[in-house]
């Protein structure tokens, strides 16, 4: 339009006004343009679901009424011609004024009119998208919003009040009544020695080689525990722990905590570099490790406080009684666990015992976790997943199965264990609880009774699957690390949606909020905020991000009280719980791994052929989502040296599978990253190694089922199955197929061992060669011998 009105950045109800009153004179003079002719003009994406240029309208009918009439006739407003459409008042239409109600043109359409002094008018909707109640709510926002601008002009319309009270006491109140009794003054170690003191010979961890009762596991702590007071280790004291999945890990952190120390874990398999990082940000008072790790030895050598080999016998000597508090509370650390940084540098999140308290009785409560459960501990103690699979399992008396290191990659594997140790209770980030179902032998049931799924949106499909094939229940969990491992919850039935990812959990709270931190409508998205017993004290030693990310809490009332700002976006359903939308910044989720690309991007700019580096994150086939680095920088660096110099500084599941070389990064007008311009990787944006075609028919037949499975075009002899952006997932569906395709029984740990072409397929013609009787073999050797012999 040949308007241009000047607006502030938050603009008052008087400039808004004049907004709207010069651009509709202004569009005065178009109104003779034909309607098809605009549409031809914007060529906008056509559908026959809907109108091509807005579905929402509104119209102001001031035209006078002509006085139109037949001798003996009265004309009468005509009734809705299509069911589908309904008209919902906004106020009493005036008899006088004809309402004339068709088939509607558009979605969502309000019409108004003065009448004697009022203005009445209608909403006309669609009843395919909307129920009656919303339509009715829209116009109660409309006449809230309406009585704001009367009642003062000068105020900013973004902070207008839209919602009646009775909306406003519904999301803000009603939906967060979250109130419900825990132990507020135990702290989570005491829970365990509770339960310890209750059932002494009950099985408390199952493990490879072994078992340990409660009595066991509590006695074992203890002695370390001591052993850790003498040291130093008292409340809020930080204790790094660098251990293998293993009883030794149990007692390890058990020990930390019954010590009055918050743990914080370390993953063996980090790159060297990251583990030093946390080591010098969390400044432990001691360390707890395995002599057997020695990839991490040389990590500790010049550490200046006291490094404990967990396998030695140095601190097994101490008393074997439970420890006295010696002034802690349950306002201290229970653990720190880090999270990728957008900043580029991991960030800890400080987490208190009275938060996890109240998690471990919410979760036990709501799904009755007790004595009769074995629950699987399969998830790193670097994620804090393994929070609740550690401390809800053993405050309540349930045993904790210690996933073996060998099936921790291989989805049947991890089926087999579920089986043979009776597992009841397990946690899947969707894509893993595919995986795992997908590798089940036709008929085989995985028979857990509970299901949490968590860390990537669930499919309806998935639930469907999982049910039919033997789980109980499948329950969908919401929650960031800053807000003590689940905010919300789920209990999936039967429904043609996604599953939403439900309401609060036990004394937590969630605003869904617009941005000026007001209560958005039901059925509006909005960012989500957590308040409650939940939120984290904050991050370690990071005062600045702490106050940006945990705001003051206007709603709980509580002196202190603050809301995690969570950085995603969700609306509240009118039944009550919350739907998850996806995020409003660039943190993104890989395979149930939360991940800051910024973190990734800092990375690669401190490479010394890189000037200029993005990362995006790009769904794919089957739910799957890929890294994808694109790089600016000298024409020398080459992708597996970048793959290389990150896989030596971040974790497996953080290293791009894909690196896209630019002469510069493609700026919108406004001279920002236009994202949406980044182009897709093709085959020269994966690692290879100087391509040599594969040989013989088993290599091409599994160059061919990599190629389809990796998405890449072509696959050599001598490529790297992770290198060309492989992981754990793919790599399922790959031994899926060779199965199919070949007929070979190879396992994911082969795949994992033989990552090279060639390799692998030595390996699998020796699997196909194991599967022959080898008498018939032997008779089939002898008879090529036959044939060889002259004459």
């Amino acid at each position: 339009l040949p308007v241009r009105v000047e607006l502030s950045d938050a603009p008052t109800v008087v400039e808004l006004l004049a907004r709207v009153k010069e651009r509709s004179l202004g569009a005065q003079h178009h109104q003779d343009i034909p309607f098809e002719q605009v549409v031809e003009l914007v060529h906008p994406a056509r559908s026959m679901a809907h109108a091509p240029l807005f579905q929402a309208m509104f119209t102001w009918q001031n035209a006078t009424g002509g006085g139109a009439g037949l001798p003996g006739l009265a004309p009468a407003p005509a009734g809705p011609a299509n069911p589908a459409h309904r008209a919902a008042p906004v106020a009493p239409p005036p008899s006088t004024h004809a309402t004339t109600l068709a088939t509607a043109h558009v979605d969502l359409s309000l019409t108004l009119w003065e009448h004697g002094g009022r203005i009445a008018g209608n909403v006309t909707y669609a009843t395919a998208l909307f129920e009656r109640a919303t339509a009715e709510r829209f116009g109660g926002y409309l006449r809230r919003v309406l009585e704001a601008f009367a009642a003062d002009d000068l105020q900013a319309v973004e902070a207008l009040p839209l919602l009646p009270d009775a909306e406003r006491r519904l999301v803000v109140e009603e939906w967060n009544a979250t109130g419900a009794a825990y132990s507020r003054e135990s702290c989570i170690h005491e829970l365990v020695e509770a339960q310890a003191a209750r059932t002494p010979d009950a099985v408390a961890v199952v493990f490879d080689s072994g078992e340990l009762t409660y009595a066991e596991l509590n006695e074992r702590a203890n002695r370390l525990a001591h052993h850790l007071a003498r040291h130093g280790v008292g409340p809020d004291a930080l204790v790094a722990i660098c251990v293998e999945r293993g009883p030794e890990m149990v007692v390890g952190l058990l020990a930390i905590l019954k010590a009055g120390g918050g743990y914080v874990p370390l993953d063996p398999g980090y790159p060297a570099e990251r583990l030093r990082y946390m080591l010098d940000d969390s400044a432990p008072a001691a360390v707890l490790t395995q002599g057997s790790l020695e990839g991490v030895q040389a990590l500790f050598a010049n550490v200046d406080v006291p490094v404990i080999d967990l396998e030695g016998d140095g601190w097994a000597r101490g008393a074997a009684t439970n420890p006295a508090r010696a002034g802690l509370t349950p306002g201290h650390l229970a653990y720190v666990i880090y999270t990728s940084g957008s900043t580029g540098t991991p960030k800890g999140v400080m987490i208190e015992h009275r938060s996890l308290a109240n998690h471990t009785a919410w979760q036990a409560g709501a799904f009755g976790i007790g004595p009769d459960d074995a629950v699987l501990q399969r998830t790193s103690i670097s994620f804090d997943a393994s929070v609740w699979e550690l401390w809800t399992t053993l405050a309540t008396g349930a045993r904790l199965v210690l996933l073996p290191a060998d099936a921790a990659k291989d989805p049947s594997a991890i089926a087999r264990v579920i089986e043979e140790r009776g597992v009841t209770v397990v946690q899947f980030v969707p894509t893993l609880l595919q995986a795992v179902l997908g590798g089940l032998p036709d008929g085989t049931q995985l028979r857990p009774r509970l299901v949490f799924c968590g860390g990537e949106p669930l499919t309806q499909a998935l639930v469907a699957e999982a049910r039919a094939r033997g789980v109980g229940e499948v329950v969908n969990l919401y929650g960031p690390t800053e807000a003590t491992i689940d905010s919300t919850a789920y209990r999936c039935v039967d429904e043609d949606r996604a599953p939403a990812i439900g309401a609060p959990v036990g004394n937590v709270r969630v605003y869904i909020l617009d941005g000026a931190g007001e209560p958005v409508p039901v059925g509006v998205a909005g960012k989500l905020y957590v308040g409650g017993a939940g939120v984290a004290r904050g991050y370690l030693d990071r005062p600045a991000l702490t106050a940006e990310r945990f705001v003051p809490d206007p709603f709980g009332g509580d002196p202190g009280a603050r809301l995690y700002r969570t950085g995603d976006l969700a609306r509240w359903r009118g039944d009550g719980v919350v739907e998850f939308l996806g995020r409003n910044d660039f943190q993104v989720k890989v395979r149930g791994f939360r991940v800051e690309l910024g973190e990734i991007e800092a990375r690669l700019r401190e490479h010394p052929s890189v000037s200029e580096a993005v990362v995006a994150a790009r769904a794919e086939g089957a739910g799957d989502t890929r890294l994808v680095a694109y790089v600016v920088g000298s024409d020398s660096v080459e992708i597996d040296a970048l793959r290389s110099y990150l896989s030596e500084r971040l974790p497996e599941y953080m290293v791009p599978a894909a690196y896209v070389r630019l002469d510069a990064l493609p700026l919108t007008a406004s001279g920002k990253l236009d994202r949406k311009a980044l182009p897709a990787p093709e085959g020269d944006a994966f690692v290879t190694r100087g391509y040599q075609a594969p040989v013989g028919e088993t290599e091409e037949e599994l160059a061919a089922i990599w190629a389809e499975v990796l998405g890449v075009e072509q696959v050599g002899r001598h490529d790297h199955f992770f290198e060309l952006g492989g992981h754990s997932l793919l790599a399922v569906r790959v031994i899926s197929r060779v199965r199919q395709v070949l007929g070979a029984e190879v396992g994911i740990a082969d795949l994992f061992e033989k990552p090279v072409l060639s390799t692998f397929a030595q390996h699998v013609v020796h699997a196909l060669l194991a599967q022959f009787d080898p008498q018939e073999l032997a008779r089939l050797g002898a008879l090529l011998e036959d044939d060889a012999t002259p004459g």
